[in-house]
């Protein structure tokens, strides 16, 4: 072929045929050189690709760091979630089995289960019916508990049958 340098690695020789047929297992390995064209016109190719891994992983980083702060972010909303649940099922079990001071109760019992770096907004009413009710609001971190907070809260809600 033309304007190409080709080696065999098999060491039996090039292809005798000419058609560019090989047998099974033989490595063409080469580097091309400028070809011209019909037109007149140069193309060069390179055969020297090292350090494309490593060009195309940093071009990678940004995205895959994207993709990690999003996914950690996303396990934070949840959590945030799973918190607020929590401590009002435990504020409105606390308070509902308290006869007198059901609301100072529910609020100890709701924040006991609470880690202390994440903020939480509790309501426990002094009660009314046959249920006691809590809310808990939890706010929502960004990336870290205490580093940012979102104006975005997880909403916790749970009742309780007066034992009282």
């Amino acid at each position: 072929m033309a304007g190409t340098d080709w080696r065999v690695t098999d060491g039996h020789g090039a292809d005798p045929r000419g058609d560019d047929v090989r047998a099974a297992g033989t490595r063409v390995t080469g580097r091309r050189r400028t070809v011209r064209g019909s037109t007149g016109s140069s193309r060069t190719v390179l055969g020297n690709d090292s350090g494309q891994t490593a060009v195309e992983f940093t071009g990678m980083v940004p995205i895959i760091l994207a993709t990690l702060i999003l996914l950690w972010q996303a396990a934070l909303v949840g959590y945030s979630f799973s918190l607020a649940g929590n401590s009002a099922d435990e504020g409105a079990r606390a308070g509902a089995a308290a006869d007198w001071g059901a609301a100072q109760a529910c609020e100890q019992a709701a924040r006991k289960n609470l880690p202390d770096s994440w903020e939480a907004r509790v309501s426990c009413p002094p009660g009314g019916g046959d249920l006691y009710d809590v809310k808990v609001d939890v706010v929502v971190p960004v990336l870290y508990p205490g580093f940012i907070d979102f104006s975005f809260t997880a909403p916790g809600r749970a009742s309780a049958v007066w034992e009282g």
